[in-house]
């Protein structure tokens, strides 16, 4: 364990449990297969993340085998190689100081609406509390650098919305702390599947403007138990 881990432990211990139960909701809500998807968590106070390993088994992830990595994705402490999507997250917490966690999985429908390079229009109210609109497409990027991170910040950069269509990739989604950026990649889901079956039906009818900022507003400040 290198020094700067030791001086944050307590943390890194805590975000291990945090980030290996948060990976039992990918596969729980059929958002990846396989080892494909992955979670990660800044740590607090430190230019550090905690991040699942690369093509570890869900039914074998555990706090012991998460890894922690510096915010180049540079291993800094583990015993396995950390996800192959390390250097994009890397880059979405160095170029974005107000991200805690971020998420990336394959699900079907947003993968889907990927795969057309077409954003979700805002049609639900859900996409309008959630979002802030519409859901938007980043560019096509080759895995294994920091391209994909750069598309992400690219694209979310002053954009409502925490999650984007990676360009026949995939999703990825970031929130204030991993737990957010999990329930945005389930939101982003279920929207995508509702749209996506709205088609089939017709044209599905847009919000206003004026009404999509009233209900992201009301349900960013309101909503919930405070």
């Amino acid at each position: 364990m290198t020094g700067t881990v030791a001086a944050v432990a307590d943390t890194v211990a805590a975000l291990r449990r945090e980030v290996a139960a948060l990976h039992a909701e990918l596969p729980r809500n059929q958002l990846v297969v396989w080892t494909a998807g992955n979670v990660s968590a800044r740590v607090p106070g430190a230019d550090l993340m905690v991040i699942k390993p690369s093509g570890v088994a869900y039914d074998e992830i555990s706090p012991a085998n998460m890894v922690v990595t510096d915010l180049t994705g540079r291993l800094v402490d583990g015993d396995l190689a950390p996800s192959s999507d390390t250097a994009a997250h890397a880059y979405v917490y160095r170029h974005m100081p107000e991200v805690g966690g971020v998420v990336h999985t394959h699900s079907t429908y947003a993968t889907a609406w990927a795969a057309r390079g077409e954003p979700i229009p805002c049609v639900l109210t859900m996409i309008a509390d959630e979002f802030g609109g519409e859901i938007p497409v980043g560019p096509f990027a080759l895995i294994g650098d920091d391209s994909i991170g750069r598309g992400i910040v690219e694209t979310l950069a002053g954009h409502r919305s925490p999650a984007v269509l990676m360009r026949n990739h995939g999703v990825f989604t970031i929130g204030a702390t991993a737990r957010a950026a999990v329930k945005a990649a389930v939101m982003c889901e279920d929207v995508a599947r509702t749209v996506h079956i709205a088609r089939q039906l017709g044209t599905p009818v847009p919000i206003d403007q004026r009404d999509i900022d009233a209900l992201y507003a009301r349900y960013q400040n309101v909503y919930g138990q405070g």
